[in-house]
């Protein structure tokens, strides 16, 4: 039978574009070390590690090797996962796994990215092709495109995201205006958060909009950033979980599924594909499993706040949707109403999420760290204003296809 498990420590880094003091080994050790704090347990209590980091993006073929003394893991259980941009939300799951399982008693969970270090431009010289072909799919269906970039951190990633936006704008109704206040909530909320890396207090859409426009209908200000940075949670069974934590963050629903979205499976590479990439189904298909585990009926009523993957702002909107936070082609309306800020009826991301911060490696479990945060009432400025009972955390990534949804809440649930 399947034990409770719950999140009892949190530790992450301060993120910024450049952590020249410290070597990798070193910034993800500071994130373990935090959370080991944090949840009150030594590292002789620790009986596994669940480690990960963007394949290839650090130019080491196995990490965990090389950092292993500096986390304290010589002589315990260690599993490497990679998804590319879910890796962070695979780590995450797959230290509850191993802990739910009852092969061990407490886990360790630690991703990270240390981009200033990285061959990040070499690594990404295939998803660059993926970003390509979804530009130009996207212009034959008539589509507008402006300013055509191909580097490796925007036309990767951008091409994709281009192509998602495009799409929910036309079928939604939203405008690029709204992702200006995507993108203005997402500074603000990481002014409140000392980890957080782009941070602007009193950030409006008007500062947004006056950036350029790079690939439409994207602006620079619209754009995440390439953070170093590390996080960690300390993941336990019920009953050591009840003796250290004052409220733990139980986990109760999760999945992880896959789809067609990106172009090297599309019918520009003769595959099948889909044709409508805000379509996200994987995120659906996540988000339903994961809540029947959870006994969640109602996303809309019984979830207290999201922490969505949404490195660029037309993503918290498309989806929110998918996780059923929001009706189909109604959340840009909430968010013209202020329902998605911290003090909203659904905030969504609250940490300023990757908007703000983006250490690929680590950026799906801070979603699922800041999830747990919120529910032990320890996000400091960034706390909402009401009590969280249950809260999810969303991952994107894969080749573009992969989605993980994990569901927390203030009791164990089923």
């Amino acid at each position: 039978m399947r034990r409770n498990v719950a999140i009892i420590g949190c530790g992450q880094t301060k993120h910024t574009s450049k952590r020249r003091d410290v070597n990798i080994a070193e910034m993800v050790s500071e994130a373990v070390y935090n959370a080991l704090e944090d949840a009150q347990v030594s590292l002789r209590e620790v009986d596994a590690f669940v480690v990960g980091n963007m394949q290839g993006f650090g130019g080491i073929a196995q990490p965990e090797q090389w950092l292993g003394d500096s986390i304290g893991a010589p002589g315990k259980s260690v599993i490497r996962i990679a998804t590319g941009g879910t890796t962070g939300g695979s780590v995450g799951q797959g230290a509850y796994y191993t802990v739910a399982s009852g092969l061990h008693d407490v886990a360790v969970a630690v991703a990270w990215e240390k981009h200033s270090d990285s061959r990040e431009a070499g690594a990404t010289t295939g998803l660059l092709h993926v970003g390509l072909g979804n530009f130009f799919h996207a212009a034959s269906y008539g589509l507008s495109l402006k300013n055509l970039v191909a580097t490796s951190a925007v036309g990767a990633a951008a091409g994709v995201a281009v192509f998602q936006a495009v799409f929910y704008m036309h079928r939604s109704g939203c405008s690029i205006e709204h992702f200006d206040m995507v993108a203005a909530k997402a500074r603000r909320n990481a002014a409140k958060n000392k980890y957080a890396h782009l941070q602007w207090p009193g950030c409006t859409p008007e500062d947004i909009a006056r950036t350029e426009i790079i690939a439409y209908p994207f602006r620079y200000g619209h754009i995440c950033p390439a953070s170093d940075g590390a996080s960690a949670i300390v993941v336990a069974e019920e009953n050591l979980a009840r003796k250290k934590a004052r409220q733990p963050a139980w986990f109760k629903g999760l999945a992880a599924f896959s789809d067609e979205e990106n172009s090297l499976q599309s019918e520009n590479f003769g595959g099948v594909g889909v044709l409508d990439p805000s379509e996200q189904k994987g995120c659906w298909m996540s988000a339903t499993k994961a809540y029947k585990m959870a006994g969640i009926k109602d996303p809309q009523k019984e979830i207290d706040v999201a922490e969505v993957y949404q490195p660029f702002p037309s993503q918290e909107l498309i989806f929110a949707e998918r996780l059923g936070l929001f009706d189909e082609g109604t959340a840009w309306m909430a968010l013209e109403k202020g329902e998605t800020d911290i003090d909203g009826r659904m905030p969504l991301d609250p940490s300023g999420g990757v908007n703000a911060t983006n250490a690929i490696g680590s950026t799906a479990l801070q979603r699922i760290l800041e999830c747990a945060l919120q529910i032990m009432g320890k996000a400091e400025e960034h706390q909402v204003p009401r009590k969280v009972s249950n809260a999810v955390a969303h991952g994107w990534g894969g080749v573009t296809n992969y989605i993980t949804v994990t569901v927390l809440g203030d009791s164990p649930g089923r």
